[in-house]
């Protein structure tokens, strides 16, 4: 798909595509439902991935039950998050920097497009060291609905001034898929994670296996 594809500019994904941060949300939330009592398998929670923060919640607390307590959970695993990245910081994907790198040497203008909010995204790419390499990015409290909505990716071509059919959109997760199709961006799929949910027009998306062959594939 991605040969002789015509594209102006790149819209990427956060969490989980450039930067390492699923993992540590995961270990963060299970570590928080166990200190709360509750316990669910490893592969309960690689369902939420690219999901918003409110729907993460309700989530849990329909998994859960009435009693589960939100506030008590979003103190906890908020603590085990820094805890967890103290220790381990947060890692930057294999590929991107190489990716970065040839689409500035192109001249082709990339955003980020995230479900985080902006406070979130900037702190977590400061700790990982990249935050000067992302001038243009838009995040969850920038627009009236996150993804699956498409209005991030909407938002993300009107700020590098290309209409979204020329924009390529490069995400981890089905949500951020569902929303790439819906705005009507070129999508490109990097799952983090096995999906075991079916994607709509799955045969309009290009699927990969990294970043590394994303930037071979363009260049």
């Amino acid at each position: 798909m991605i040969k002789g594809t015509n594209f102006s500019a790149v819209i990427l994904d956060l969490d989980g595509l450039i930067l390492d941060t699923e993992k540590t949300y995961r270990i963060a939330w299970q570590s928080a439902l166990e200190l709360m009592g509750y316990s669910f398998p490893t592969d309960f929670y690689q369902g939420l991935c690219g999901l918003q923060y409110e729907s993460i919640e309700q989530f849990f607390l329909e998994q859960c039950g009435a009693n589960f307590n939100v506030q008590i959970f979003r103190k906890i695993s908020a603590e085990q998050w820094h805890d967890y990245v103290g220790l381990e910081g947060i890692a930057v994907k294999v590929g991107a920097f190489d990716l970065l790198t040839a689409l500035t040497e192109r001249q082709i203008p990339y955003c980020l497009a995230t479900n985080s909010l902006r406070e979130n995204a900037e702190r977590n790419l400061e700790i990982a060291g990249i935050g000067h390499l992302f001038l243009n990015k838009v995040t969850r409290d920038q627009v009236e609905q996150g993804k699956p909505a498409p209005d991030i990716f909407l938002l993300a071509a009107k700020l590098m001034g290309y209409p979204i059919a020329q924009c390529l959109a490069v995400e981890d997760s089905i949500v951020g898929i569902e929303a790439a199709q819906i705005a009507g961006a070129i999508p490109i799929w990097i799952p983090e994670v096995n999906s075991k949910k079916t994607l709509m027009d799955s045969k309009k998306v290009c699927q990969l296996n990294d970043l590394v062959e994303l930037e071979r594939l363009l260049f």
